[in-house]
């Protein structure tokens, strides 16, 4: 009995470090995408093969949306996944976990070839919007998300059945193990879902119709601040068609298949980016900050660029005060993407590495310990001592440190870096650093992020949280 005890408890310290600081588990992910409405949704597929290891891909349905309203092609899906396939026993060498490309190709599904809302109600089934529901019904306690490249009509269908034949302690389950991440409203089928299901888990990035185009969108920042790019406070050199041609597009079958933007690089990958496992976010916690933005749960708002008037909270755009590039602050939504760019964009090329090169030449990610705890109560004064002893690197590079205050994300203090940090962590750049904690008009959780960078090619780095509470 005694053993007993210990193993419940073991396992519930285990469910609550997932919970609070990070996930062990894989995410369940369906895609819809209006694939070939242009070209970046074909590349953020490519980008997101190379991490599919990374998720349990239960779906991956073509849709249409605003730009794309009376077709859509699964056929761009199949080209890239079969590409994929001639690379994936490669990327088996580097990660484990890559499914086959067989498996994917039976994942690759149709919505209705119609816009928004003309797609949902009686009669408007598709293999896409099956897919949702039987995938939402499996027996698996973990959420799905479902991301969305273009319109969600295709959700908005299997809810609709679901709402129109079920009850409602039954469409109350399924809704809850709901997760939608959406790049901006596509069609009318966005709001409508928000409207009607008021429980639906939901981050929205808005920008469509803001002043004829995508202005305010958080997603817009990974490949610069303003719209298209221009000005951007991170470095822009990462996401040009030269960087892309020469350590994306040259490498291999995966490689070939990922075409020049005309736009916007890989306006889509955000919303899986915000998934990957790299020890920086927390999917249930979308204001904690990722690589695929930051979001706050904002009460209803008005503003010009929802399609129409919000009725209910949802998780919208956030904002970061970074010093860019340019030697400039930058105080807004897209820095929650770009200030991770190199980041994101070196991780991405030594991915594409992976398809085509044996372990031995390829960079792989560090592995980050921490030797103190993640989450820790604490006092006005208290000295707070980090080690990340026992970092390491399994290629045998250098790694090196840097402790940073992140605080638009914690409770602790409406102060920002730009207005005068009021936390000085001394040994930053060590693998052993403390702080003290300020006097401060305000109490609550102070949110401090470790990334650890090898010295490979390309540098790539990982990172972890540490939450302090003062009480």
């Amino acid at each position: 009995m005694k053993i007993f005890k210990i193993f419940i408890i073991l396992a519930l310290c285990q469910f609550f470090v997932e919970k609070v600081i990070g996930q062990s588990t894989k995410p369940r992910v369906i895609v819809l995408t209006d694939i070939e409405n242009e070209p970046d949704d074909a590349m953020s597929t490519v980008r997101f093969l190379t991490y599919s290891n990374q998720f349990d891909i239960e779906g991956l349905i073509a849709t249409t949306s605003i730009h794309q309203k009376n077709k859509v092609a699964s056929w761009r899906l199949k080209e890239i996944v079969e590409a994929y396939g001639k690379v994936q026993p490669n990327l088996s060498l580097h990660e484990e976990g890559y499914q086959s490309a067989e498996k994917l190709l039976s994942l690759i599904k149709d919505g209705r070839p119609n816009y928004g809302m003309q797609a949902v109600g009686n009669g408007m089934d598709s293999d896409g919007s099956e897919l949702i529901i039987k995938s939402v019904d499996r027996a698996d306690s973990r959420p799905v998300w479902v991301l969305v490249w273009g319109g969600p009509n295709c959700l908005a269908q299997a809810l609709w059945k679901v709402k129109n034949t079920r009850n409602a302690k039954e469409i109350e389950k399924f809704v809850a193990k709901l997760r939608v991440y959406t790049i901006s409203d596509q069609d009318d089928s966005g709001p409508w879902l928000r409207k009607t299901f008021p429980e639906l888990f939901y981050i929205a990035s808005p920008g469509f119709h803001a002043l004829g185009g995508y202005h305010y969108a958080t997603w817009t920042g990974i490949s610069g601040d303003k719209f298209h790019g221009r000005f951007a406070g991170g470095n822009f050199s990462t996401v040009t068609n030269t960087w892309l041609d020469k350590h994306i597009r040259s490498k291999g079958p995966l490689g070939k298949q990922y075409p020049f933007a005309t736009f916007l690089m890989e306006g889509d990958s955000p919303s899986f980016m915000y998934l990957i496992n790299n020890g920086l976010g927390n999917s249930e916690h979308p204001n904690w900050g990722s690589w695929g933005g930051r979001y706050e749960f904002y009460q209803p708002r008005t503003e010009k660029w929802f399609l129409e008037p919000e009725t209910r909270p949802l998780y919208t755009n956030a904002e970061d005060e970074v010093f860019g590039v340019d030697s400039s602050w930058h105080t807004s939504n897209k820095a929650t993407i770009w200030r991770w760019r190199d980041a994101f964009q070196n991780d991405f090329e030594a991915r594409m590495d992976w398809t085509i090169k044996p372990y031995k030449e390829a960079n792989h990610p560090p592995f980050v310990k921490i030797n103190n705890e993640k989450y820790i109560k604490a006092k006005v004064g208290d000295k707070i001592n980090l080690s990340a002893e026992g970092s390491t690197d399994p290629d045998g590079n250098i790694l090196s440190y840097k402790w940073f205050y992140y605080p638009e994300v914690g409770t602790f203090s409406i102060s920002t870096a730009r207005t005068g940090n009021p936390l000085k962590i001394e040994d930053a750049d060590k693998e052993k650093a403390w702080f003290r904690v300020p006097q401060s008009t305000r109490l609550g959780t102070i949110h401090i992020i470790l990334a650890v960078t090898d010295n490979g090619i390309p540098s790539l780095t990982r990172y972890e949280r540490i939450i302090v509470d003062v009480q």
